[in-house]
């Protein structure tokens, strides 16, 4: 018998080749194929038994017209099939040792060789076009149009393993695929992935043909199933483990002792992953928080169970500071129960609400869930997090093997989000869950780590037009899956709620509108299984107070040199006014700014003209994004303790010491910060509220009296002068805020009736008031209708491009996919990479500043006892690329187009994806004592201010 033969064995009357290989690269010889396919069958069994949860199942199994069991049988024997696909010419050739036998075997006819000298054709794509014929030859159902071919569909399914799906094929090329990808092989080829796919079905049993295709939400959750049990099983030590002997033959006695080793060690491999299913424990409110619920709390704690009965949508709106996060676990708590969801996704607006978040989900679950509880912080700087950060991380997972140059994806994939939004238990920022909706790679897994969690939404009114737009066809998305949902908001609009609730009802299948009108504060609720929209419920706020609004317009002179006495009715002279009490009264100040270098600015100025505040321990502070990493959170940190909740009743009986934090707007939702006074540039209505909740947010008895009552909050907004003395927002402001929102805002806000808003009673009709579309008509003078008119075409015209462009470059709705799920991975013409991306325009980049000692050496600090990790030519270690990071700092683009040679990146950095993409900035010490480096035309500068151009 010849070595070939040995390594043939019988498949139900099919001959089975051993010597086809799956995985190869760094492994002592090759894995046979048919190993790795029941590998990942055995896998996808464990995630079925572990991971999904009873009513995706049944899902699953309902729409394939099977029995529960037959859908485990199905789903698993779908993903043993997924490399079904690397039986083929192409993609054997790639090892050459392993394919030279194979190659001259006659009983793969004489056309191998001439298929490998041909255009390249991937393994997903072999996959695609075999199993169409043959789960039709199978029985699965087929149609005259290839569409609305169950057969076709499952084919495509399983060729998007890696993440993006193939066209869907031709009639004609259905019939005679050979013609058309001489790659597939001559009918030797075509025997094997019989061969294979029969050896599969058999240890499957998968002998069920369904009835019908899957929706496009459920393909969707079984390819990314598919996807989870492939990278799991594709893991070097699995492989390694389960190598077979030289000679190994795979007749059906070792197939079977294989399949079995697989199937008895599948369960821990997934465990091991962290993959698993939460369990919500049934707790009242005050069994769940170490305080009473206040009367939102209770009111959703004693109501919402009598409305849920399955899956729905939650929505709260309070304003800051009024408990909605605890309101909205306690609530994700009951909808998990009521509709057997598994998990939880707490999404936020940013990195900094997101790192501020974890710590209150990571308690709640260590309270209140059971069963599988990993947590994951998930946004693209969470490995740095302190609270988060896991050492050596990525030196304790093993390896994804890949044969096609998809391990760098895999290898991204596990390492950046680790499980992401796969773990039962999530907490990160929204454009995590947003991408689930953009036609980029790996969409699929997304969705199906948000398809069995409940999904909630902090600050749900924070998006702009393109955000807002993803977030309805997400929400859309959710709908189909029935996942529940929570949104929260503090400043949403009547509108804004509407599109947002709408969009879940329609996913859900209820096309008619529903009436929605949220009361502020309260709550309603919608049923995914009835479209019944609840009667809104208000409640009462804990937290009522009159906020105390003043308006000054002043001149903008914030570029003056701090050194020249400011002019009357300026900017300065204002701040300046202000603040005063504060050095010899005490009391805490907020100062927010709108753009970074006006930040910088301000806080040169007051720093010269308060010199005696400036020179104490605290008494001036400046915060902004423009910090490197690590010095960020150290001052984040900083804030929070001088202005953050008082820990007991003794520090909040304490009077505070005189202090001003100079900012911009990122503490409008990263901190819970306190403060007596809040001093703000003009902003848009919804933010400027959100500042204003900062104002005497905490219960402090010994405020200083300059500040007004105790629970009375004061916010002074500074609003613009142009030359002609129009209020009008600055140019250095560029397009931060949209100009024709500041001035209805700063017209609101100057009637007499807004100087006191009652919080929360005014709230939602201020909201609304500032977006109505009849504002302009009300106004007096003609002149300024026409100029708010013009400003408010051009902002309806802007944000419904912007809308429509988020429409375009999103993924269909989910009753649009239908059986082509190519949808899922193209977009539309036009659509071009820069635009599949969840902020719009957010046009940044991040450098690491280098200092440039006396001796030539490159450090990462000033005082040169941080070398920079480059001087072996090696990759860095895990340990220097942490430590590179949490020295970068995030710069404008329009900075990044001045680089040149010298602001590379050392080469061996172009190993790690992470350090790959950032700028280099070769910062030198300069005889006034000042660091410096040249960025074409701007001369960048690194000091306690932060990174600053002049």
């Amino acid at each position: 018998m010849t070595e070939n033969s040995e390594s043939v064995a019988a498949s139900d009357g099919l001959w089975l080749d051993a010597r086809l290989w799956g995985k190869s690269a760094e492994l002592p010889r090759p894995y046979p194929v048919v190993c790795h396919l029941l590998d990942t069958v055995a896998v996808a069994g464990a995630l079925w038994d572990q991971m999904v949860s009873p009513r995706s199942r049944a899902r699953i199994a309902a729409e394939l017209g099977l029995s529960v069991a037959e859908g485990r049988q199905m789903v698993c024997f779908w993903a043993g099939l997924h490399d079904i696909g690397k039986i083929s010419p192409p993609f054997q050739a790639l090892d050459k040792a392993a394919f030279a036998g194979v190659a001259g075997d006659p009983r793969y006819g004489e056309g191998a060789g001439r298929a490998v000298a041909g255009p390249a054709l991937r393994h997903e794509t072999v996959t695609h076009w075999a199993l169409a014929e043959f789960f039709a030859q199978c029985g699965y159902p087929t149609s005259r149009l290839v569409d609305l071919s169950a057969s076709h569909q499952i084919a495509q399914l399983l060729g998007g393993h890696h993440g993006c799906f193939g066209e869907p094929l031709r009639k004609k090329e259905l019939a005679n695929p050979t013609a058309y990808q001489p790659g597939l092989g001559e009918h030797g080829w075509c025997e094997q992935r019989t061969a294979h796919a029969v050896a599969v079905r058999r240890l499957t049993g998968a002998v069920a043909v369904p009835q019908g295709a899957l929706s496009g939400p459920t393909a969707a959750v079984v390819t990314g199933l598919v996807v989870v049990a492939d990278w799991l099983a594709s893991q070097v030590e699995v492989i390694t483990e389960r190598l077979p002997e030289p000679g190994w033959r795979g007749d059906s006695g070792q197939l079977d002792a294989h399949y079995g080793a697989a199937v008895a060690s599948a369960p821990v491999l997934v465990r091991q992953a962290g993959l698993g299913r939460a369990e919500f424990v049934e707790r009242s409110f005050e069994e769940r928080f170490p305080f009473p619920p206040n009367g939102l709390q209770a009111d959703i704690a004693a109501h919402l169970p009598e409305l849920v009965s399955g899956a729905g949508l939650l929505l709260v709106t309070a304003p800051t500071g009024d408990g909605k996060t605890e309101a909205a676990l306690h609530a994700a708590s009951v909808m998990a129960r009521a509709s057997g969801a598994s998990g939880l996704y707490f999404a936020l607006p940013t990195m900094a609400t997101a790192d501020a978040m974890f710590e209150r989900v990571r308690r709640f679950a260590e309270g209140n869930v059971t069963g599988e509880r990993a947590l994951t912080l998930l946004h693209s700087m969470a490995w740095l997090s302190p609270q988060y950060a896991e050492p050596d991380e990525a030196e304790q997972g093993s390896p994804v093997l890949s044969d096609e140059r998809t391990g760098v994806e895999a290898g991204r994939w596990l390492r950046t989000g680790r499980r992401g939004l796969l773990a039962p238990l999530s907490n990160g920022t929204i454009d995590q869950a947003l991408t689930a909706v953009l036609p980029v790679r790996y969409n699929v897994l997304r969705l199906l780590g948000l398809s069995d969690k409940v999904f909630v939404v902090d600050e749900a009114h924070a998006y702009g037009p393109w955000m807002h737009s993803l977030l309805v066809r997400l929400l859309e998305w959710l709908g189909a899956l029935r996942a529940p949902v929570v949104l929260l908001s503090a400043t949403l609009t009547g509108r804004a709620a509407s599109s947002l609730v709408e969009a879940y009802r329609r996913g859900a299948g209820f096309a008619n509108a529903a009436t929605i009108a949220p009361c502020y504060p309260g709550w309603l609720y919608v049923d995914a299984g009835t479209g019944e929209v609840c009667e809104p419920r208000a409640v009462k706020s804990n937290r009522e107070r009159c906020l105390q609004v003043e308006t000054r317009q002043v001149h903008w002179d914030v570029r003056e040199d701090p050194a020249v006495q400011p002019q009357s009715g300026s900017r300065r002279e204002a701040l300046r006014e202000l603040l005063a009490p504060v050095t010899e009264q005490g009391g805490c100040v907020l100062v927010c700014c709108t753009t970074v270098d006006e930040a910088q600015r301000t806080y040169r100025d007051l720093r010269h003209a308060l010199p005696e505040l400036a020179s104490r321990e605290g008494g001036l502070r400046l915060l902004h994004s423009r910090y490197p990493a690590h010095e960020r959170q150290r001052i984040s940190q900083e804030c929070e303790a001088a202005f953050g909740k008082p820990v007991d009743e003794n520090a909040a009986s304490q009077a505070r010491v005189g202090s001003i934090l100079v900012a911009t707007q990122i503490v409008e939702q990263s901190l819970d910060l306190d403060f007596d006074l809040v001093v703000s540039d003009l902003a848009p209505l919804a933010q400027l509220l959100q500042r204003a909740g900062r104002g005497k947010r905490h219960n402090r008895a010994n405020r200083p009296a300059w500040t007004g009552e105790p629970r009375t909050p004061r916010m002074v907004v500074l609003e613009p002068l142009d030359k002609d003395g129009a209020v009008a927002a600055p140019r250095s402001w560029g397009a931060v805020y949209d100009g024709a929102l500041l001035h209805r805002t700063s017209v609101l806000l100057n009637k007499p009736e807004y100087r006191s808003i009652e919080v929360p009673g005014d709230v939602q009709d201020l909201v609304d008031a500032v977006y109505a579309d009849d504002f302009s008509t009300h106004l007096a003078d003609a002149a300024e209708r026409d100029r708010l008119a013009r400003m408010d075409a051009e902002r309806l015209a802007a944000a419904a491009a912007e809308g429509q462009l988020a429409k375009m470059a999103a993924i269909p709705a989910p009753q649009d996919v239908a059986g082509d799920l190519s949808a899922l991975s193209t977009s539309d013409p036009g659509i071009t990479e820069e635009l599949l991306t969840t902020r719009l325009g957010a046009d940044t980049g991040r450098a690491v500043c280098v200092y440039v000692q006396a001796d030539g050496s490159r450090t990462l600090d000033a005082a040169g006892t941080t070398p920079l990790p480059a001087a072996s030519g090696r990759a860095p270690a895990r340990r220097d690329v942490a430590l590179v990071m949490r020295h970068t700092v995030p710069l404008p683009g329009r900075w990044l187009l001045g680089r040149t040679a010298e602001h590379d990146v050392p080469s061996s950095w172009d190993k790690r994806p992470l350090l790959a993409e950032l700028v280099l900035l070769p910062m030198r010490r300069g005889a006034d004592g000042r660091w410096t480096c040249r960025l074409g035309a701007r001369e960048i500068e690194i000091s306690e201010l932060g990174i600053s151009a002049n």
